[in-house]
């Protein structure tokens, strides 16, 4: 009896080792599949940091090139005569600009000295004409071919997105935007395809165009086709998202100016309101206003009213300018 309880418990010494070790023997597969599907995690998540690791990389290679030409933007805060003309989009000469400016200025104190302004105001007065209101013109033909460039310049950008998304290279692309887009982007775009056939690179015939055109929005374009060029990545999204911030910008700087329209129109008739004055009551009383230009205490008044005037419409227009 003994005996046959020995072998019994044998057995089922022998039968529970045997569970506990075939279903190891067996799985030897599963534990495979499980030590693959480890090791497929492992490497996914390796791919993810790698990514992540360059994705920020390229984000501090563009912010650090964005601040480094913004403050290259800041510093050339005082622009030259030839720069502001090259940035008017004319191609009058600085020599020519002067030479119109003098003769503007004699033609000032000849009007001046018919009117029978004084001998001794007529030259300062020819001589302020002459210098400042020849770049006052050009100060603001500068601004309208800005305000041009940016307002056509989103739809350039996506039309470069749509060119790299159907597989064109980035120079057909920008022939693209040269050829079919409205001015002045299409002379800009067609230059720097010009500075790149004449052997230039791609980040170099680019920088002409911010030296063009020197506005934020152009800095970014410009930031954003100079990495992909050094580092790569996908041109294609970062353009989108350009495009999205430029027309983003647009709309705010429309909103700012229907806000701010009130305050310029006001801006305007106080500042014009001595001058429509005067000429009403010249016409009225032609002799009324004569002893402001014909004494000497008038011409001190009339000079200090001027002063006046002057800074205050200085200063109603630094109110009435926002930055966006």
């Amino acid at each position: 009896m003994t005996t046959i309880l020995l072998i019994i418990l044998a057995m089922v010494t022998v039968g529970a080792a045997g569970f506990a070790l075939v279903p190891n023997a067996f799985s030897g597969g599963r534990a495979e599949k499980r030590r693959k599907a480890l090791q497929g995690d492992i490497r996914v998540n390796r791919l993810e940091v790698a990514a992540t690791r360059s994705r920020d990389e390229r984000r501090k290679s563009v912010q650090s090139a964005l601040k480094s030409q913004t403050d290259a933007l800041n510093a050339k805060k005082r622009v030259t005569l030839p720069q502001m003309l090259f940035q008017a989009g004319m191609t009058t000469k600085p020599a020519t600009f002067i030479r119109n400016s003098i003769i503007f200025g004699g033609v000032v104190f000849v009007l001046l000295v018919l009117v029978q302004v004084p001998i001794y105001l007529a030259p300062v007065f020819a001589v302020a004409a002459a210098y400042l209101l020849p770049r006052m013109w050009i100060n603001r033909k500068r601004k309208k071919y800005q305000s041009r460039f940016l307002d056509e310049l989103p739809n350039a950008v996506e039309a470069i997105v749509r060119g790299v998304k159907t597989g064109l290279p980035l120079n057909d692309s920008m022939r693209v935007v040269a050829k079919d887009a409205k001015e002045p982007v299409r002379s800009e775009f067609g230059r720097v395809l010009d500075q790149q056939a004449f052997g230039m690179s791609m980040s170099e015939a680019i920088a002409v165009l911010l030296e063009r055109v020197p506005l934020p929005e152009v800095n970014f374009f410009v930031v954003v086709i100079t990495v992909q060029q050094q580092s790569g990545g996908n041109l294609s999204e970062a353009l989108t998202n350009l495009a999205k911030v430029l027309r983003n910008r647009k709309k705010m700087k429309q909103k700012i100016k229907a806000m701010s329209s009130e305050a310029k129109a006001s801006a305007s008739i106080i500042g014009s309101l001595p001058f429509v004055v005067g000429t009403l009551v010249s016409v009225v009383s032609p002799a009324y206003l004569g002893p402001l230009f014909t004494t000497t205490i008038g011409q001190i008044w009339l000079g200090v009213g001027v002063t006046m005037l002057s800074a205050g419409i200085f200063v109603m227009t630094r109110m009435v300018q926002f930055e966006y």
